[in-house]
This record gives C-alpha cells, structure tokens and sequence, in this order.
C-alpha cells in the first residue's frame, strides 16, 4: 500500500459519509481487499418516475502518472441487467475490488469534488 493512500476499508466508509454528509446515502456492495483494494463508485441516479440510472467510475492511471476517477460504464435504460453483469465481471476479475453505491444528488459533481481533495 501507498504511504500516502488511505486503507480501502477506510475509504469506502469515507466516501459513504460523504455521501451522507450531502444529503445522500450510499453501500458497499462488494467488501474487497481491507487494505489496497481497488475501489469502484456506483452512482445512483433517480430519474423520477421510479426511473433510476447507474454510472461507474474507477481511479485509474491518468498520462501524466497520477490517478483520477475515471467513468467506466453507464447503464444502458433498455438493458439493466447489462450494468449489473459488468458488475459480476469486475467482482471476478478483482475480488479486491470494493464497490461502493452513493445515490446522491448531482453525482457527477461529487466525483468532481473528490478530485479536488
């Protein structure tokens, strides 16, 4: 693990009282490795009209040799199950992976903001 990295444990529990802390809420849906394990964000984002879409974003290695969240997958309206599936696939690839779901107002604006902290 970095020096300068938080615990995954530790980060998916801050990204949830984030969430929380602006008036959203959030949960794990795949504990992975405690210590360096991947993080995946799942944000919820509800529609109206029982209407809810999801977007996934991971930290992922940028050209200049940092980390940024990157948006990985959006789910497809017509075909729900698609985005869960990815979800599978990711859990099986990397059972380190930890995925985190936040519905939150303004998702994208949330991921944005953990840039800047």
């Amino acid at each position: 693990m970095s020096a300068n990295r938080l615990p995954a444990a530790m980060e998916a529990t801050a990204l949830i009282r984030l969430a929380e802390s602006n008036g959203g809420f959030g949960m794990v849906l795949h504990r992975g490795e405690p210590d360096s394990g991947t993080i995946l964000i799942v944000i919820l984002d509800n529609q109206g009209f029982g209407q809810t879409t999801a977007q996934a974003y991971e930290r992922l290695p940028r050209a200049d040799g940092t980390r940024g969240w990157t948006l990985s997958k959006v789910q497809d309206t017509e075909n729900k199950a698609e985005f869960e599936s990815y979800l599978a696939r990711r859990t099986a690839q990397d059972r380190d992976v930890w995925i985190v779901e936040l519905t939150i107002a303004d998702g994208e604006q949330f991921i944005r903001n953990l840039e800047t902290t």
